[in-house]
């Protein structure tokens, strides 16, 4: 107590030089900190956006997320229906589950007809009510405000496609988008319609009431392969475009309503999904929730190779994201963390040289080695505690106030707006690590002045005046 009381004193003689030093750790503290606020509220925007999509787990065929791409029909769960209906009574699952839902991916080729275009697309069916219930889940209180899923309660012939699909098949003007350009190609040099005059008309067929709706209403014809190899096609209606973050995935996407997606698939045969969605309660009951569904398909679906695949692993670009994130927090944590250690370094060098007569005299009287050595240390350690909880404090403070503010930002990947949120109040581990690393810096920076000093022959510190 006598060690630390010193020190104090010590570094109160000087208080000009022990302020620029505190000031020099806390404002690198501080920067740490917001940027660390900063990469936790990514990461959590991340996690709450693929939840909202795709849920916490997904069932799915054995080797569908590594080949489905290829053919998503063939790896069909035919009795999905059984296995919800089992996840939904299972007494374990249900207290974490909020949501447990079908889809189904699949690929095919998108026409305008009237314009002569089309494309080659990825399709999928989702139960529209079940994905409105999944766009609420906020465990982070991230404050995304997701737009309205315009399919719950839209007829079964309605679609939404991607901005960028829009775009190549030239519905912008019928659906209002804006900062669509037209294409500036020869319009008259295009080689036909988008699909042949027998299937357009098996589409018409499909959809009868299509007749009589106004010629200015979007609409696509959906061609894809039949699960028994022949062609099967859709008149759609189209509702409204979305954006969906990246330009290759944009541009071939399509949602519509599972039962049309099964119908366009299967025909008149069983209806399949190509996964079964569980969205959780809360995250952290991920790897309970993933033991007991392992356990129900082995019980419930012995003879099938299911697995169930959390959101990491079927989100490769969300771990890449963090793991750059936490690169770059590291970098920055090491760069300020060089700049405190010569810092305290140099304060302690210079508290050296001057107190050299002082050092000679503590010397003179019997003050041991480790006795210069510790209070030196000591001097170190103050300054680090003291600078290391300022910078933690103004960090919340400052994190606090831009919170306030209502700023957004876009991220990639992206086509909404979300909150910008530096969440430092409550990162307990970013918060207590940050603080004891610098503290152990500025103790460390201590350590060679100090030992340096214990070093001076008592005869030539005083002779130094």
């Amino acid at each position: 107590m006598m060690t630390l009381s010193l020190a104090i004193r010590n570094l109160l003689r000087n208080r000009r030089r022990s302020l620029a030093t505190l000031l020099a750790l806390a404002i690198g503290s501080t920067a740490i900190l917001l940027f660390g606020g900063y990469s936790s509220n990514i990461g959590y925007s991340m996690l709450t956006g693929y939840v909202r999509s795709g849920g916490h787990l997904q069932v799915q065929f054995r080797d569908f997320f590594l080949y489905g791409s290829g053919n998503p029909t063939a790896y069909g769960i035919p009795d999905y229906a059984r296995i919800i209906d089992a996840i939904r009574d299972d007494e374990v699952l249900k207290k974490l589950v909020t949501v447990v839902t079908p889809t189904l991916q699949f690929g095919g080729i998108a026409g305008n007809y009237e314009a002569g275009v089309s494309r080659t697309v990825s399709g999928a069916g989702f139960i529209a009510k079940d994905v409105s219930q999944m766009r609420r889940w906020d465990e982070f209180r991230i404050g995304m405000d997701s737009p309205a899923y315009v399919l719950d309660g839209a007829p079964q012939d309605a679609a939404i496609v991607g901005v960028g699909l829009a775009r190549v098949l030239l519905l912008c003007q019928q659906l209002r988008i804006a900062d669509c350009p037209s294409p500036q190609a020869d319009r008259t040099t295009a080689t036909g319609p988008a699909l042949p005059a027998d299937i357009a008309a098996l589409a018409l067929l499909e959809a009868p009431a299509a007749k009589a709706a106004p010629a200015t209403e979007p609409r696509i014809e959906l061609l894809a392969g039949h699960s028994r190899g022949s062609p099967n096609v859709a008149a759609l209606r189209v509702l409204t475009a979305e954006s969906q973050g990246f330009k290759e995935l944009d541009e071939v996407a399509v949602v519509l309503q599972l039962e049309q997606a099964q119908k366009l698939v299967y025909g008149r045969a069983k209806p399949q999904a190509t996964s079964i969605m569980v969205q959780l309660a809360s995250t952290a009951s991920i790897p309970q929730a993933t033991a007991q569904l392992q356990m129900l398909l082995a019980r419930e679906a012995p003879q099938r190779p299911l697995a169930v695949l959390d959101f990491v692993a079927l989100n490769p670009f969300y771990v890449q994201t963090l793991q750059l994130f936490d690169t770059i927090f590291g970098f920055i944590f090491v760069l300020i963390g060089g700049i405190v250690l010569f810092t305290v370094s140099n304060t302690m060098n210079a508290a050296v040289v001057e107190r050299t007569v002082e050092i000679g005299t503590l010397r003179a009287v019997g003050l041991r080695q480790g006795g210069i050595r510790k209070l030196f240390v000591t001097e170190g350690f103050v300054i680090g505690c003291v600078g290391a909880l300022v910078g933690a404090l103004a960090a919340v403070v400052i994190a606090g106030a831009i919170n306030l503010m209502g700023l957004t930002w876009l991220p990639p990947g992206s086509s909404e707006p979300l909150p910008l949120t530096l969440r430092v109040w409550g990162e307990w581990p970013m918060l207590i690590g940050t603080t004891l690393g610098l503290i152990v810096i500025a103790v460390a920076s201590a350590w060679w002045p100090a030992w340096r000093a214990a070093r001076l022959k008592i005869v030539e510190a005083l002779r130094h005046a």
